[in-house]
């Protein structure tokens, strides 16, 4: 066993690795230091003018001074060995597939970061949304492949020919995925919808966009249920976006007095109430002032609404229980009367038969 570990340590060090050997560790390990101080500049710098940047960077370029070292120390020992000259074309070509595929991976890792980036700081217009970030990392893939296939000399003038045919059959068969794709494309891009917005689908369905990517938008109802809905079918449908074109929103909450109230007295109490429930509780709007409209008379009181607003539509439950809470107890203070349906009747008599008459 000794004998032979000897032979195998004598073979390496006398023979003709030894150069290689020493040649892919130094690159190696160079990649390596290169990595850490490239890594441990970019914290700094990033730290002084810009903190978001030093994770991109370092997504980006993950483990490739390492690939590129390891590139650069296989293809100085390539040329320090006897190799045959068909296995130098091969090895060649090994290494032009791999330094393609690291710079390829790196655009796309690029690519994609600055993209979410963008749309992040473009006041959350596309926030977190996979569809156009996956959709521009199939693109940088692509090219990349292409330009791979073309760097070996393969003409890809008939590969892009035979696609652009053969296109037309895939379209067809992949005619409702397809569909969904750009229809979510075209959602993004005309701004309307974006992750984080509250929205309410034509159908009743109503929650938080979670996300939209290639196929479907996720939708988290205030349950935490999630929806999946088609790109297809929000393009198409009328949806209501409590986002747009802010936040705030005006609620509405209907309220009945009985006919003998002072309409005045109750127009001041409700208000004061409301004004109260939008100071004290979270989300409501605070410098604005709620106001009441009387409606109509109903069949047991006078009806009005009473106007609040919240910060998002989400608030609004909240704001809700507390006014109700509170102007219920207000008005039993106030001893103003909240009708409820009532139904008079009145028997009179009946007339007797002229038989029984005297």
């Amino acid at each position: 066993m000794f004998e032979n570990q000897g032979k195998l340590i004598k073979v390496l060090t006398e023979g003709q690795f030894i150069v290689p050997l020493a040649i892919l560790l130094v690159s190696v390990l160079t990649g390596i230091g290169l990595s850490q101080m490239i890594f441990s500049r970019l914290r700094k710098v990033a730290a002084r003018i810009a903190g978001d940047s030093y994770p991109l960077v370092q997504r980006s370029f993950r483990g490739m001074p390492t690939v590129w070292g390891l590139l650069f120390g296989g293809y100085g020992a390539m040329h320090v060995i006897t190799v045959p000259a068909g296995g130098l074309h091969i090895l060649e070509m090994i290494f032009h597939v791999i330094a393609i595929l690291s710079l390829t991976i790196m655009g796309a890792r690029l690519v994609s970061g600055l993209l979410a980036q963008k749309m992040q700081k473009t006041a959350g217009t596309f926030a977190s949304t996979s569809i156009l970030v996956t959709t521009i990392e199939l693109v940088v893939y692509i090219t990349g492949f292409l330009f791979m296939l073309q760097s070996f000399g393969v003409s890809i003038t008939p590969l892009l020919t035979a696609l652009g045919v053969g296109g037309l059959a895939v379209a067809l068969a992949l005619q409702d995925t397809l569909a969904n794709l750009f229809s979510g494309i075209n959602i993004l891009l005309s701004k309307q919808i974006k992750v984080g917005d509250f929205i309410r689908l034509s159908t009743g369905e109503e929650g938080t966009v979670a996300d939209m990517n290639w196929r479907s938008t996720t939708i988290r109802q205030p349950s935490d249920n999630i929806i999946l809905v088609p790109n297809q079918k929000i393009a198409t449908s009328i949806i209501t976006n409590y986002a747009m074109p802010f936040t705030e929103c005006s609620i509405v909450i209907p309220v009945m007095v009985s006919y003998g109230s002072d309409l005045l007295r109750v127009e001041a109490i409700t208000a004061a109430v409301a004004k109260d429930v939008l100071q004290d509780t979270a989300g409501g709007v605070t410098d604005f002032d709620p106001f009441i409209r009387y409606g109509s008379f109903a069949d047991s009181g006078i009806a009005f609404n009473v106007i609040l607003r919240v910060k998002s539509v989400t608030d609004q439950h909240l704001i809700r229980h507390e006014f109700i809470k509170r102007l219920y107890s207000r008005f039993q203070q106030e001893h103003i009367e909240i009708p409820f349906p009532t139904r008079t009747i009145k028997l009179e008599p009946a007339a007797a038969p002229d038989s029984l008459r005297p």
